[in-house]
């Protein structure tokens, strides 16, 4: 029970970042996400983006941390969600009815940015009340 226990605990941060890149992958393959809607979709879907990948970055810093420093794991947990931006607007450019673009690359640098400064003031501010 105890070498499960073991497993079960270091497998755990490591799955929902790589969950979430295969629903993004899923929903990338899709011919066509479009409502209807006009210009709200459009606007909604933005946000989504960088909600997404706001998420992905928190999600990937939280699995990063237990094996990388501190200061590190946010910057890593960015790197890994632009580039994964990047390759899903690529991948969108091979399905029928998407294309990728660029400005949708920024849109979720944007949230997965936001997220790592959160992420790195809060240690800064945590490590300054321990002093």
């Amino acid at each position: 029970m105890a070498v499960k226990q073991a497993f079960v605990s270091r497998v755990d941060p490591w799955l929902p970042p790589v969950a979430l890149m295969v629903v993004i992958f899923f929903l990338s393959a899709q011919p066509d996400l479009n409502s209807g809607l006009g210009v709200i979709d459009l606007v909604g879907r933005k946000f989504i983006h960088a909600g997404e990948y706001a998420l992905l970055c928190f999600l990937w810093w939280r699995a990063l941390r237990t094996v990388l420093a501190p200061r590190h794991a946010p910057l890593a947990a960015l790197a890994i969600a632009v580039g994964y931006s990047c390759t899903d607007e690529f991948h969108q450019t091979f399905v029928h009815g998407r294309h990728g673009t660029p400005v949708d690359v920024l849109i979720d640098a944007v949230g997965s940015v936001t997220v790592a400064i959160a992420l790195m003031r809060r240690q800064t501010s945590a490590a300054g009340e321990r002093a």
